[in-house]
Protein backbone atom coordinates (compact mmCIF):
# COMPACT_ATOMS: atom_id res chain seq x y z
CA UNK A 1 0.00 0.00 0.00
CA UNK A 2 1.26 3.50 -0.80
CA UNK A 3 2.26 5.61 2.18
CA UNK A 4 0.54 8.95 2.55
CA UNK A 5 1.16 11.03 5.66
CA UNK A 6 -0.57 14.26 4.66
CA UNK A 7 -3.97 15.01 3.15
CA UNK A 8 -6.24 18.01 2.73
CA UNK A 9 -9.96 17.29 2.82
CA UNK A 10 -13.29 19.14 2.86
CA UNK A 11 -15.90 18.33 5.50
CA UNK A 12 -19.61 19.23 5.56
CA UNK A 13 -21.68 18.33 8.61
CA UNK A 14 -25.37 17.59 8.10
CA UNK A 15 -27.93 20.39 7.97
CA UNK A 16 -30.64 20.48 10.60
CA UNK A 17 -34.12 19.48 9.43
CA UNK A 18 -36.83 22.12 9.02
CA UNK A 19 -39.60 22.50 11.55
CA UNK A 20 -43.14 21.80 10.35
CA UNK A 21 -45.82 24.52 10.14
CA UNK A 22 -48.71 22.06 9.95
CA UNK A 23 -52.13 22.85 11.49
CA UNK A 24 -54.20 20.05 12.97
CA UNK A 25 -57.20 19.03 10.87
CA UNK A 26 -59.85 16.39 11.54
CA UNK A 27 -63.42 15.70 10.48
CA UNK A 28 -65.24 17.75 13.12
CA UNK A 29 -62.47 20.22 13.86
CA UNK A 30 -61.28 22.11 10.82
CA UNK A 31 -59.73 24.90 12.85
CA UNK A 32 -57.33 22.87 14.94
CA UNK A 33 -54.19 24.28 16.49
CA UNK A 34 -50.59 23.84 15.45
CA UNK A 35 -49.11 20.35 15.51
CA UNK A 36 -45.92 20.72 13.47
CA UNK A 37 -42.93 18.83 14.87
CA UNK A 38 -39.31 19.94 15.18
CA UNK A 39 -36.62 19.13 12.65
CA UNK A 40 -33.87 16.67 13.57
CA UNK A 41 -30.27 17.68 14.23
CA UNK A 42 -27.82 17.17 11.38
CA UNK A 43 -25.09 14.58 11.74
CA UNK A 44 -21.67 15.69 12.98
CA UNK A 45 -18.31 14.56 11.60
CA UNK A 46 -16.05 12.82 14.09
CA UNK A 47 -12.48 11.58 13.73
CA UNK A 48 -11.40 8.47 15.61
CA UNK A 49 -7.87 7.14 16.12
CA UNK A 50 -7.47 3.57 14.87
CA UNK A 51 -4.12 1.88 15.70
CA UNK A 52 -4.70 -0.65 12.92
CA UNK A 53 -4.17 2.10 10.32
CA UNK A 54 -0.76 3.54 9.45
CA UNK A 55 -1.40 5.68 6.38
CA UNK A 56 -3.78 8.39 5.20
CA UNK A 57 -4.19 6.77 1.80
CA UNK A 58 -8.03 6.75 2.02
CA UNK A 59 -8.06 10.53 2.21
CA UNK A 60 -5.79 10.82 -0.82
CA UNK A 61 -8.40 9.31 -3.12
CA UNK A 62 -11.53 10.62 -1.37
CA UNK A 63 -11.23 14.24 -0.28
CA UNK A 64 -14.84 15.30 0.35
CA UNK A 65 -17.00 13.99 3.18
CA UNK A 66 -20.55 14.90 4.16
CA UNK A 67 -22.66 13.77 7.10
CA UNK A 68 -26.38 13.02 6.89
CA UNK A 69 -28.92 15.84 7.14
CA UNK A 70 -31.56 15.82 9.85
CA UNK A 71 -35.13 14.93 8.89
CA UNK A 72 -37.90 17.52 8.67
CA UNK A 73 -40.59 17.78 11.31
CA UNK A 74 -44.00 16.31 10.47
CA UNK A 75 -47.67 16.36 11.50
CA UNK A 76 -48.90 15.31 14.93
CA UNK A 77 -45.80 16.87 16.52
CA UNK A 78 -43.52 14.24 15.02
CA UNK A 79 -39.88 15.24 15.27
CA UNK A 80 -37.56 14.66 12.36
CA UNK A 81 -34.94 11.94 12.60
CA UNK A 82 -31.46 13.05 13.65
CA UNK A 83 -28.82 12.70 10.94
CA UNK A 84 -26.31 9.92 11.46
CA UNK A 85 -22.85 10.94 12.64
CA UNK A 86 -20.03 10.32 10.18
CA UNK A 87 -17.04 8.71 11.92
CA UNK A 88 -13.80 8.90 9.95
CA UNK A 89 -11.04 6.60 11.18
CA UNK A 90 -7.45 7.83 10.99
CA UNK A 91 -4.13 6.38 12.16
CA UNK A 92 -3.14 7.01 15.76
CA UNK A 93 -0.76 9.96 15.68
CA UNK A 94 -2.83 12.10 13.30
CA UNK A 95 -2.97 15.87 13.72
CA UNK A 96 -6.03 17.71 12.40
CA UNK A 97 -5.24 21.30 11.41
CA UNK A 98 -7.63 24.04 10.36
CA UNK A 99 -7.17 26.35 7.40
CA UNK A 100 -5.19 28.74 9.66
CA UNK A 101 -2.78 25.89 10.55
CA UNK A 102 -4.21 25.78 14.08
CA UNK A 103 -4.27 22.30 15.62
CA UNK A 104 -7.89 21.26 16.12
CA UNK A 105 -7.20 17.75 17.39
CA UNK A 106 -4.25 15.48 18.12
CA UNK A 107 -5.41 11.86 18.03
CA UNK A 108 -2.82 9.66 19.69
CA UNK A 109 -4.57 6.87 21.59
CA UNK A 110 -6.77 3.95 20.54
CA UNK A 111 -10.41 4.97 20.19
CA UNK A 112 -9.77 8.67 20.91
CA UNK A 113 -12.41 10.80 19.20
CA UNK A 114 -12.76 14.46 18.28
CA UNK A 115 -15.77 16.24 16.77
CA UNK A 116 -14.42 18.30 13.90
CA UNK A 117 -17.59 19.55 12.16
CA UNK A 118 -20.82 20.05 14.15
CA UNK A 119 -24.20 19.19 12.72
CA UNK A 120 -26.80 21.94 12.39
CA UNK A 121 -29.61 22.28 14.95
CA UNK A 122 -33.07 21.29 13.79
CA UNK A 123 -35.68 24.01 13.32
CA UNK A 124 -38.63 24.40 15.70
CA UNK A 125 -42.11 23.40 14.61
CA UNK A 126 -45.02 25.84 14.80
CA UNK A 127 -46.22 24.43 18.13
CA UNK A 128 -43.51 26.58 19.73
CA UNK A 129 -44.94 29.80 18.28
CA UNK A 130 -48.52 29.59 19.56
CA UNK A 131 -49.50 32.53 21.79
CA UNK A 132 -52.60 33.77 23.53
CA UNK A 133 -53.34 35.97 20.55
CA UNK A 134 -52.16 33.64 17.80
CA UNK A 135 -53.64 30.19 18.26
CA UNK A 136 -52.78 28.95 14.76
CA UNK A 137 -49.30 30.17 13.87
CA UNK A 138 -48.04 29.27 10.45
CA UNK A 139 -44.49 30.04 11.42
CA UNK A 140 -41.75 27.40 11.72
CA UNK A 141 -37.97 27.53 11.77
CA UNK A 142 -35.64 26.27 9.12
CA UNK A 143 -32.86 24.03 10.26
CA UNK A 144 -29.38 25.45 10.79
CA UNK A 145 -26.71 24.54 8.24
CA UNK A 146 -24.03 22.14 9.38
CA UNK A 147 -20.47 23.36 9.80
CA UNK A 148 -18.34 23.32 6.67
CA UNK A 149 -14.58 23.23 7.04
CA UNK A 150 -11.40 22.31 5.21
CA UNK A 151 -8.77 20.54 7.30
CA UNK A 152 -5.28 19.19 6.78
CA UNK A 153 -4.46 15.77 8.19
CA UNK A 154 -0.85 15.27 9.17
CA UNK A 155 0.39 11.89 10.35
CA UNK A 156 3.25 11.58 12.81
CA UNK A 157 3.94 7.90 13.36
CA UNK A 158 3.84 6.73 16.95
CA UNK A 159 6.72 4.40 17.74
CA UNK A 160 8.77 3.54 20.80
CA UNK A 161 12.05 3.46 18.87
CA UNK A 162 13.08 5.40 15.78
CA UNK A 163 15.89 4.33 13.46
CA UNK A 164 17.79 7.30 12.03
CA UNK A 165 20.95 7.71 10.03
CA UNK A 166 22.30 8.57 6.62
CA UNK A 167 21.04 6.64 3.58
CA UNK A 168 22.36 3.08 3.32
CA UNK A 169 23.39 2.94 6.99
CA UNK A 170 21.60 -0.38 7.51
CA UNK A 171 18.33 0.75 9.13
CA UNK A 172 16.06 -1.44 7.01
CA UNK A 173 18.32 -4.45 7.49
CA UNK A 174 18.20 -4.03 11.25
CA UNK A 175 14.41 -3.65 11.19
CA UNK A 176 14.04 -6.85 9.13
CA UNK A 177 16.19 -8.82 11.59
CA UNK A 178 14.59 -7.79 14.88
CA UNK A 179 10.96 -7.59 13.67
CA UNK A 180 8.72 -9.33 11.16
CA UNK A 181 8.73 -6.27 8.89
CA UNK A 182 10.04 -6.85 5.38
CA UNK A 183 11.22 -3.50 4.00
CA UNK A 184 12.98 -3.23 0.66
CA UNK A 185 16.72 -3.72 1.15
CA UNK A 186 19.50 -3.02 -1.34
CA UNK A 187 23.07 -1.80 -1.26
CA UNK A 188 22.43 1.72 -2.53
CA UNK A 189 21.16 4.96 -1.00
CA UNK A 190 17.47 5.82 -0.67
CA UNK A 191 16.21 2.24 -0.90
CA UNK A 192 13.65 3.20 1.76
CA UNK A 193 11.34 5.88 0.42
CA UNK A 194 8.65 5.68 3.10
CA UNK A 195 8.72 4.98 6.86
CA UNK A 196 8.34 1.33 7.84
CA UNK A 197 6.97 0.05 11.13
CA UNK A 198 7.83 -3.21 12.84
CA UNK A 199 7.02 -4.79 16.20
CA UNK A 200 9.89 -6.31 18.15
CA UNK A 201 9.14 -8.93 20.82
CA UNK A 202 11.45 -9.49 23.79
CA UNK A 203 11.19 -12.94 25.34
CA UNK A 204 9.00 -15.86 24.33
CA UNK A 205 6.11 -14.47 22.23
CA UNK A 206 3.82 -17.10 23.76
CA UNK A 207 4.94 -16.37 27.31
CA UNK A 208 3.30 -14.06 29.79
CA UNK A 209 6.49 -12.12 30.48
CA UNK A 210 7.17 -11.19 26.86
CA UNK A 211 7.18 -7.50 25.96
CA UNK A 212 6.81 -5.79 22.61
CA UNK A 213 7.63 -2.38 21.23
CA UNK A 214 7.19 -0.58 17.92
CA UNK A 215 10.17 0.44 15.79
CA UNK A 216 9.98 3.00 12.98
CA UNK A 217 12.52 2.95 10.15
CA UNK A 218 12.78 6.60 9.09
CA UNK A 219 13.99 7.15 5.50
CA UNK A 220 17.61 8.26 5.26
CA UNK A 221 18.37 11.84 6.21
CA UNK A 222 21.03 13.99 4.62
CA UNK A 223 22.64 17.28 5.48
CA UNK A 224 20.13 20.05 4.84
CA UNK A 225 17.10 17.80 5.47
CA UNK A 226 15.61 20.33 7.89
CA UNK A 227 15.75 22.91 5.08
CA UNK A 228 13.93 20.66 2.63
CA UNK A 229 16.78 18.79 1.00
CA UNK A 230 16.65 15.11 0.14
CA UNK A 231 14.00 12.71 1.40
CA UNK A 232 14.28 13.59 5.06
CA UNK A 233 12.29 16.83 5.03
CA UNK A 234 8.95 15.05 4.75
CA UNK A 235 9.80 12.44 7.37
CA UNK A 236 11.61 14.29 10.16
CA UNK A 237 8.26 14.79 11.89
CA UNK A 238 7.95 11.02 12.33
CA UNK A 239 10.87 11.18 14.77
CA UNK A 240 8.94 13.53 17.08
CA UNK A 241 6.80 10.92 18.84
CA UNK A 242 9.55 8.35 19.45
CA UNK A 243 10.95 7.76 22.93
CA UNK A 244 14.37 6.50 21.88
CA UNK A 245 16.53 6.85 18.77
CA UNK A 246 18.84 4.15 17.45
CA UNK A 247 21.32 6.25 15.50
CA UNK A 248 22.97 4.03 12.89
CA UNK A 249 26.44 4.98 11.66
CA UNK A 250 27.71 3.38 8.46
CA UNK A 251 31.09 1.87 9.29
CA UNK A 252 31.89 1.44 5.58
CA UNK A 253 31.07 4.99 4.49
CA UNK A 254 34.37 6.10 2.94
CA UNK A 255 32.96 9.51 2.00
CA UNK A 256 32.50 10.69 5.60
CA UNK A 257 34.12 10.00 8.95
CA UNK A 258 31.84 8.11 11.37
CA UNK A 259 31.71 10.89 13.96
CA UNK A 260 30.94 13.42 11.24
CA UNK A 261 27.90 11.27 10.37
CA UNK A 262 26.77 11.40 13.98
CA UNK A 263 27.12 15.18 14.18
CA UNK A 264 25.52 15.78 10.77
CA UNK A 265 22.29 13.94 11.62
CA UNK A 266 22.06 15.49 15.08
CA UNK A 267 22.49 18.92 13.53
CA UNK A 268 19.46 18.22 11.32
CA UNK A 269 17.40 17.06 14.30
CA UNK A 270 18.35 20.20 16.20
CA UNK A 271 17.55 22.44 13.23
CA UNK A 272 14.13 20.84 12.77
CA UNK A 273 13.12 20.95 16.44
CA UNK A 274 15.42 21.79 19.31
CA UNK A 275 13.98 19.15 21.65
CA UNK A 276 14.64 16.31 19.18
CA UNK A 277 18.36 16.55 19.84
CA UNK A 278 17.54 15.85 23.50
CA UNK A 279 15.98 12.45 22.82
CA UNK A 280 17.86 9.49 24.26
CA UNK A 281 20.10 8.03 21.57
CA UNK A 282 22.12 4.85 21.21
CA UNK A 283 24.88 4.85 18.61
CA UNK A 284 24.75 1.67 16.51
CA UNK A 285 27.89 1.10 14.42
CA UNK A 286 26.99 -1.06 11.41
CA UNK A 287 28.73 -3.27 8.86
CA UNK A 288 31.35 -4.53 11.33
CA UNK A 289 32.05 -7.52 9.09
CA UNK A 290 33.91 -5.16 6.74
CA UNK A 291 37.59 -4.25 7.34
CA UNK A 292 36.99 -0.47 7.13
CA UNK A 293 34.37 -0.63 9.87
CA UNK A 294 36.57 -2.71 12.19
CA UNK A 295 39.42 -0.20 11.77
CA UNK A 296 37.17 2.75 12.63
CA UNK A 297 35.36 1.17 15.58
CA UNK A 298 37.95 1.97 18.34
CA UNK A 299 37.87 5.68 17.47
CA UNK A 300 34.06 5.70 17.52
CA UNK A 301 34.05 3.95 20.92
CA UNK A 302 36.46 6.52 22.34
CA UNK A 303 34.46 9.48 21.04
CA UNK A 304 31.19 8.04 22.28
CA UNK A 305 32.64 7.35 25.72
CA UNK A 306 33.96 10.93 25.95
CA UNK A 307 30.49 12.22 25.05
CA UNK A 308 28.71 9.89 27.50
CA UNK A 309 26.92 8.04 24.68
CA UNK A 310 26.20 4.31 24.61
CA UNK A 311 27.76 2.82 21.44
CA UNK A 312 27.14 -0.74 20.31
Amino acid sequence: MDFFDRARIALKAGNGGNGSAHLHREKFNIHGGPDGGDGGRGGSIIFEADPMLNTLVEFHYNQKFRAEDGGNGAVNRQHGKAGAELVLRVPAGTLVRGSDDRIIADLTTRGQQAQIARGGRGGLGNVHFATSTNHAPREAQRGEPGEEIEVTLELKLIADVGLVGLPNAGKSTLLSVITAARPKIANYPFTTLVPNLGVAVVGDPAGRDSQSFVIADIPGLIEGAADGKGLGHDFLRHVERTRLLLHLIDGDNLAMAPWDEWEAINAELLAYRADLAGLTQILVFTKMALPAARERWPEVQRRAADAGILAV
